[in-house]
């Protein structure tokens, strides 16, 4: 007997879990819903760009060599004409020290071509000139004075020979010696001279010039935004160094997908966001429209020009930023969460809860912020329209609505 009474209690039990499961499955689901409001919308178009100065310029190395001294940091306001860098400049100073000396030493050389040779040897052929021409004087005298008494017949006729030989072996004593003193300076070896000056010369000028040229100056006023050069680095001709910038103001360069552009005008304003420096917004306007569509990765975009503040020089050139463009302000616009919003057979539409069943309504849109859409029409003030779900949701089916 009491077998029986327990089997019977665990078939009724099955019997009521059965039902219940039943009843369980045969429930309308669970379905979120969000109501329509009415509230004041900024339709916003989100996007990113990137920042670039305003007024700047590059600044490029002159000459090849080490970098000796960096006068700048990154971020450092610098005045036109501050200097930026010096190259190292030991090897220059050597050749121009040695370009010097060469100098030095070609014009000691013209000098002893225009004097006529050097001092000392000027000298020696002086005094030996003066020698032999006052021998040759005295021999002329004593040659006139015994010739007077050869016509007498006071003296022989041979005794003249002597004094004529003294006569003609100082006029060549003479001879040799201007001869010599010419080839102390030949006219070719001052044109060497000359040519040895001129090289030297040149040498020292474009030692000089490298030297003027290894220091490196600020084009402009600004700021040291971006600055390639390393202390001992070896930079080359034409190789970047720095770039400075005014970047009180700010260009930035929005990336705005084609089908968006017809919503972007000039004078529209822009927020800017930057990763780096979480909190902080930089304001301005758009500037220019673009006057072409660019491939940038996967996307056709339009070139935004946006002018932004930038008073604390945070926001840094080259940045990759967040943009914010604010298209329109919609003052008590009948919105919905743009989550609610779906596409059947290419219209746009929502699920409306009618009772207790889904009814579906085409809607027109309006304006769009971040999170809602304007609806122009098909919807009421206060209508719940269905959020997401996990599964299909189709006009008609029967549902419990959880109110968000």
């Amino acid at each position: 007997m009491k077998k029986l009474f327990f089997a019977l209690l665990v078939l009724g039990g099955i019997a009521a879990a059965a039902v219940w499961i039943h009843q369980r499955r045969s429930a309308p689901p669970e379905v979120p819903f969000a109501r329509v409001l009415r509230q004041t919308l900024t339709s916003t178009l989100v996007t990113n760009g990137k920042v670039e100065p305003v007024e700047w310029m590059a600044v490029h190395a002159e000459r090849d060599g080490p970098v000796g001294r960096l006068h700048v940091r990154k971020g450092q306001q610098v005045r036109k004409g501050d200097a930026i860098l010096d190259l190292d400049t030991r090897d220059t100073q050597a050749e121009l020290a040695a370009a010097e000396a060469r100098i030095a030493q070609a014009r000691a050389d013209l000098y002893v071509f225009d004097r006529g040779g050097l001092d000392v040897e000027l000298a020696e052929i002086e005094s030996g000139v003066a020698r032999a021409r006052l021998d040759q004087e005295v021999a002329r005298r004593e040659l006139e004075s015994l010739g007077r008494l050869v016509e007498k017949k006071a003296a022989a006729a041979q005794e003249l020979t002597p004094l004529r030989d003294r006569i003609r072996l100082a006029e060549s004593q003479v001879a040799a010696l201007e001869r010599k003193r010419a080839a102390l300076v030949p006219a070719s070896g001052r044109a060497a001279v000359q040519a040895r000056l001129h090289e030297a010369e040149t040498a020292a000028a474009q030692a000089r010039r490298k030297i003027e040229l290894s220091v490196i100056h600020a084009p402009m006023d600004g700021t040291i935004y971006h600055l390639e050069a390393r202390p001992g680095a070896w930079i080359r001709v034409g190789d970047p160094v720095a770039e400075i910038g005014r970047i009180e103001r700010l260009r930035v360069v929005v990336y705005v997908d084609e089908p968006e552009l017809g919503r972007v005008e000039t004078g529209m304003p822009v927020t800017i966001t930057w990763d780096a420096r979480p909190g902080r917004q930089w304001n301005g306007n758009v500037d220019t429209m673009p006057s072409r569509i660019v491939a940038l990765g996967t996307r056709q975009v339009g070139e935004v020009i946006c002018l932004i503040a930038n008073e604390q020089r945070e926001l840094a050139p080259g940045a990759n930023i967040n943009a914010e463009i604010r298209s329109r302000v919609v003052e008590n616009a009948l919105t919905v969460p743009k989550e609610t919003l779906r596409r059947e057979a290419a219209v746009t539409g929502v699920f409306v809860l009618e009772g207790d069943r889904l009814a579906w309504k085409p809607v027109e849109l309006g304006a769009s912020s971040v999170t809602h859409a304007q609806v122009m029409n098909g919807l009421a003030d206060g209508a719940l329209v269905a959020l997401p779900t996990e599964f299909t949701l189709r006009s008609g089916d029967p549902v419990r609505a959880k109110v968000q």
